[in-house]
């Protein structure tokens, strides 16, 4: 059976099985809408969190970064991680005891105010839309490589998929289908990066392999031979890094807090009967995902090494058929500057953002590329996306290994769209509408509002699909930085501190968000000439710049509720009672 036929199969049963899961998980009320009817088993809540948090950035677009950032890669594994680390112990069992069903409702709740509930839910919306066009854009490029149909049709046919199940389910539908799309990516993930540790190290445990000797005779160590390799081509030694200090920091920090604060995460934390469930299920995830980040070093090291080995110096003639077919889908460019026919693999970026190409084809058979500048001496432009989806294929190993990376691609993408998606949704039918400008609406009203809202949801995540504003590591950097400006501020305060009240919380929200957001528009989409170390404030990029968004957040908040009386002596009162351990008292675990 060929690779493709393999391919269409797995993806047609993963995407029948979330469809089946959807049906028979069908939501009846706002409950089984929102948080699942709150009775999800903490093993079954882990695995649809893990599932959740491992987006298309993590499955697709970190260990590409890794691969051609190395060490300096490593700030969004360490801020991911140690993210979620945050959100499990500092947040979750806090907000689970609280017993709503959004992130608006607690800070709408906390503060006594529908303006700081609908601050919340713009600052909600703004952060889910900016992480679900990297979801998106994911999907597109799993279907345009692996199914061979175009971007934009590869984001429809992913936006109907999703359509089905995040409309039709809810939040009941949703977590059924990501403890099925868990299961799929991350045995999708771990089976080739095995393969690959085994055929270049020996080991089939790719966490050890990454440390150890390779097979070739030479007697270096993986990353020894990785960083000889990359300096003999000019490039830097791939262990160290060249970011400054401070940006490595607040890229770290960044990600960590903006994970704090990401609604989607922590409404999965309402799903389960009780506070105690919470934790377990905190746990169990944290146990999941470690399965996927521990590995990721490794398999982007593997890609790294097979890459330049596979490519550099090959005559295009002879190069393997995976190049060309990630070339004829522009996630690939090759421009034959010197005319010798072969490529050339070397530091620099030949030129910026996806490639465009002539219609023309070159002298010795490549794409001729059109916006790629003479004065830089590489010759190829490799989308870092790819490479995971690539690995298989640049490994040479089974069509059906390859076929299996894609419907775990496909999982890992649709799974945190849905997610996302669906809180947005949330926000608007019970947030905007119940708790807001229609408090008298019925459930049946209240439940369709929901499904509408999801449904428009769906075709704008489409719509940023098509037209992403980045790749998908990037644009969910940018996420986390909103997340972390503008949320994760106004839920810490809300539960740590009984003095901080309305006017504060909503200062600091709006401070930190147009900040950060104004900061990130500015250097990427209205002066990107200007997106450097020389230009930015205090040397932090658009991506950490999230942290002096959360700073200004926290200052505004704790200037400005100081003017004003503290909260009235009920909200005072909710605060210390969210706070009581969990076992303090069985009146407690509601």
């Amino acid at each position: 059976m060929s690779t493709q036929t393999l391919t269409y199969l797995f993806v047609g049963l993963t995407f029948s099985l979330y469809v089946a899961i959807a049906i028979w998980s069908k939501a009846a009320s706002t409950k089984d809408f929102y948080v699942a009817g709150g009775g999800v088993h903490p093993i079954a809540n882990g695995m649809a969190t893990a599932a959740d948090w491992m987006s298309a950035a993590s499955f697709i677009s970190m260990a590409g970064i890794i691969a051609f950032m190395g060490y300096d890669g490593s700030v969004y594994l360490m801020g991911w991680t140690g993210g979620y680390v945050l959100l499990a112990l500092l947040l979750a069992p806090y907000l689970r005891k609280f017993g709503q069903f959004t992130v608006p409702d607690f800070i709408g709740e906390r503060y006594y105010s529908r303006i700081a509930r609908v601050v919340a839910v713009l600052c909600l919306i703004f952060v889910s839309f900016t992480y679900v066009a990297g979801q998106m854009r994911g999907v597109g490029i799993v279907f345009s490589r692996f199914l061979e149909v175009d971007i934009n049709l590869g984001v429809l046919i992913g936006m109907g998929v999703v359509f089905i199940y995040a409309v039709l389910g809810g939040m009941k539908g949703i977590t059924y289908t990501q403890v099925a799309q868990y299961c799929v990516l991350i045995f999708a993930y771990l089976v080739p990066a095995i393969f690959i540790s085994f055929l270049i190290t020996g080991n089939p445990v790719p966490q050890f392999g990454l440390g150890a000797e390779t097979v070739d005779g030479s007697g270096l160590a993986v990353l020894e031979k990785l960083d000889l390799t990359l300096q003999e081509l000019g490039f830097g030694p791939y262990t160290s890094g060249n970011k400054a200090p401070i940006d490595v920091f607040a890229i770290t920090l960044a990600l960590m807090v903006g994970t704090a604060g990401l609604p989607h995460v922590i409404v999965r934390f309402f799903t389960v009967p009780k506070v105690s469930d919470a934790r377990l299920s905190a746990g169990y995830a944290l146990v999941f995902i470690a399965l996927l980040y521990t590995t990721a070093p490794a398999v982007g090291a593997f890609a790294r090494l097979n890459f330049v080995q596979t490519i550099h110096e090959t005559p295009y003639q002879e190069a393997p058929r995976w190049f060309k077919n990630w070339e004829e889908i522009g996630l690939i460019g090759w421009l034959d500057k010197n005319g010798d026919g072969a490529i050339q693999y070397g530091p620099g970026s030949p030129f910026e953002g996806p490639p465009t190409f002539d219609a023309r084809q070159g002298s010795n058979g490549e794409r001729s590329v059109a916006n790629a500048p003479t004065a830089v001496s590489n010759e190829v432009y490799v989308d870092r996306d790819i490479m995971v989806l690539a690995n298989p294929e640049i490994a040479n190993l089974p069509g059906w290994v390859i076929a299996l990376v894609a419907a775990g691609g496909l999982a890992a993408a649709l799974s945190t769209a849905a997610g996302l998606l669906l809180v947005i949704s949330t926000s608007i039918s019970h947030d905007l509408l119940k708790k807001t400008f229609v408090p008298n609406i019925t459930e049946p009203a209240e439940l369709l509002f929901a499904r509408l809202s999801a449904a428009t949801a769906i075709g704008v995540a489409g719509y940023l699909g098509i037209n992403p504003p980045g790749f998908v590591a990037q644009v969910v950097a940018f996420a986390f930085g909103l997340a972390a400006a503008s949320l994760f501020p106004a839920i810490f305060m809300g539960i740590f501190s009984r003095r901080m009240n309305t006017l504060g919380a909503v200062a600091g929200m709006c401070a930190g968000l147009l900040f950060t957001g104004s900061y990130i528009v500015y250097f990427k989409f209205i002066r990107p000439d200007l997106n450097n170390a020389e230009h930015w404030l205090l040397g932090i990029s658009p991506e950490g710049i999230g942290v002096i968004g959360m700073l200004l957040n926290f200052g505004v908040a704790l200037a400005i509720c100081r003017l004003h009386p503290p909260p009235p002596f009920e909200i005072q009162e909710l605060i210390d009672d969210i706070r009581v351990p969990a076992g303090a008292s069985v009146a407690h675990e509601h």
